[in-house]
């Protein structure tokens, strides 16, 4: 029986060990595999294979049982998950529902979560933007949040080598607040984007560029594109339910199918990983817990390196979780400081406008980004009374309808001059100042269904993030009023904190292990074979999508945590 016990363990133990499949920890595999390591990886939710699982993908409007929208019921029955955009009949069952994985609100946090392989890879927004000294410095500028133990030239060369991979449009604009990078050729910006652009220019003296927005999607197929079995982006706009062609970066698509092909992979779905284990003796970590989903069961697996890429809120979770007489409060929680600070975006903001112009002109079908305006406010000094600033992402198109009608209505609407003019729509997202007061730890009483405890959430606005939507409301008004554009509003959301994704910190990265998680490699002080590259190991969140940031720190991190393991250090 000795024996048996033996093989059990061997069969259960790997180099190394990463727990998520979406962006980063995608990345992870991908890069842990292609350096040699035998690698488990583990996701709580289904196995979602690219391509044969994407069932709704080229099914057409008339398809859906709903034309698309949900049902009362099914609305009704998820109040926090159907405020997303996303929660449509095509990409629904990509959403995990209300009643899947409950939580505490000690405050209004809406948690969009994708338990899936690919995680919310298969959900995202794609657009991709560098992070400048200028972001990695303000934390040290401002005295707010900790400095950030890296700058720009310690992460620069990984942009590029996660560009390269995953494939980027976009346009060499040469600004200094937003770093070019390694593009593919760019979408176009509509006549009257360009329109809005040129007088912004001319009005504020090239101080507030608009360019095209930068996005996850293959414009221009390269070689290193064509080995991964991705194809040019169709502009179906429909990449919610999955991209048969692989034009946009998702783990599905390209990471793990690379990583697959090493044959290091192992992957296990329906794992819920319950912690981390700690041993005493060796001061490091040794392994994970693992909850099967359908029987219910907990299986240890082990690994010399594991990387905890569940989420921010989940990867904060299983810290939480991960108590032992050396870590009471959580693993490498000696500063005290794990589950606070969290980070996330501010996209209250909204403003709509009109532009009477353009008359002979229209948009050349579609395209699944949009234009874009970096960050303006307080970017090489403090001159407003609110703290960092805002991002804009815009478009504008046509408000008559050529495409109405039937026959030859339909030809004589589509040869016909569109006398329509214009209309615009953006909106803001908003750095906010990570705090203290924004934190979530476990519920003392309730657990979920795997018997970890719940999550509490105690995350909210401040007066900062308020001042920033005046000022956007402000600015982007006047900038449009001086561009020709009339009828123009301004709208709040009121949406709440965690509504649009981009949850961060927690587990956050410092020079000092007194008052962070993490060193400059996104490995914990105090567990050093123990890294977080997703969004719990932001410092402070910008005003940029973070998700290339992620993908960039994890195949830095992979490529000093397997030079460490070389060294014998880990």
């Amino acid at each position: 029986m000795a024996n048996f016990n033996i093989d059990s363990v061997k069969e259960r133990t790997f180099d190394a060990i990463v727990v998520g499949t979406g962006i980063s920890g995608g990345w992870a595999a991908k890069e842990l595999t292609e350096k040699g390591l035998k690698t488990l990886v583990l996701e709580r939710g289904r196995d979602v294979k690219h391509i044969k699982d994407y069932t709704t993908t080229n099914m057409q409007p008339w398809e859906f049982e709903h034309l698309g929208q949900p049902t009362l019921a099914i609305r009704e029955a998820n109040p926090i998950a159907s405020k997303h955009y996303i929660f449509k009949e095509d990409a629904m069952h990509f959403v995990v529902k209300d009643a899947e994985h409950p939580y505490v609100q000690d405050k209004p946090f809406d948690w969009m979560r994708g338990y899936q392989v690919g995680g919310r890879s298969l959900l995202w927004a794609r657009q991709t933007q560098r992070w400048s000294d200028f972001d990695f410095e303000g934390p040290a500028r401002d005295g707010f949040a900790i400095d950030w133990p890296i700058r720009y030239k310690d992460i620069a060369p990984w942009y590029s080598y996660v560009e390269k991979f995953a494939g980027i449009s976009g346009n060499k604009d040469g600004l200094p607040q937003l770093p070019d990078g390694e593009f593919l050729s760019p979408h176009e910006m509509s006549c009257v984007e360009k329109h809005f652009s040129q007088q912004t220019a001319k009005n504020y003296n090239n101080t507030r560029p608009v360019i095209i927005g930068r996005a996850a999607h293959i414009t221009d197929p390269q070689p290193i594109h064509t080995a991964q079995g991705r194809a040019k982006c169709q502009h179906r706009n429909m990449c919610q339910r999955g991209c048969p062609f692989g034009g946009y970066f998702s783990t599905n698509s390209s990471t793990l199918p690379w990583a697959e092909k090493t044959g290091n992979l192992t992957l296990r779905p329906h794992s819920v990983v319950h912690s981390v284990i700690y041993d005493e003796k060796k001061k490091r970590a040794t392994g994970v817990r693992v909850v099967d989903t359908l029987t219910k069961e907990m299986t240890e697996y082990y690994a010399k390196i594991i990387f905890v890429n569940a989420s921010a809120i989940n990867s904060n979770l299983i810290l939480l979780n991960s108590k032992s007489s050396r870590f009471p409060n959580g693993l490498g929680n000696d500063s005290g400081f794990l589950g606070k600070f969290i980070g996330f975006h501010n996209y209250r903001g909204r403003v709509t406008a009109e532009f009477d112009g353009f008359h002979d002109s229209t948009v050349d079908g579609r395209r699944p980004n949009g234009a874009y305006i970096p960050r303006f406010r307080n970017v090489f000094k403090q001159d407003t009374d609110f703290l960092r600033g805002y991002a804009t992402s815009f478009s504008a198109s046509k408000m008559g309808n050529p495409t109405s009608g039937l026959g030859e209505s339909l030809k004589d609407s589509l040869f016909s001059p569109d006398e329509s003019g214009w209309s615009l729509g953006a909106q803001m997202m908003g750095e906010t100042i990570p705090k203290e007061t924004n934190f979530i730890t476990l519920d003392n009483d309730r657990k979920d269904a795997w018997g970890i405890p719940q999550l509490r959430m105690s995350v909210d606005f401040d007066d900062n993030d308020m001042k920033m939507v005046k000022d956007f409301y402000n600015e982007l008004s006047e900038m449009l009023q001086k561009s020709g554009f009339t009828n123009i509003k301004t709208s709040d959301t009121k949406r709440n904190p965690g509504s649009e994704n981009h949850e961060m910190g927690g587990v956050r990265m410092g020079n000092d292990p007194k008052t962070s998680l993490l060193n400059k490699w996104n490995q914990m002080h105090h567990v050093p074979n123990v890294f977080v590259t997703d969004g719990g190991c932001m410092t402070s969140t910008a005003t940029q999508n973070p998700s290339l940031t992620y993908m960039a720190l994890t195949a830095r991190a992979v490529d000093h945590a397997v030079k460490e393991k070389k060294k014998g250090n880990i």
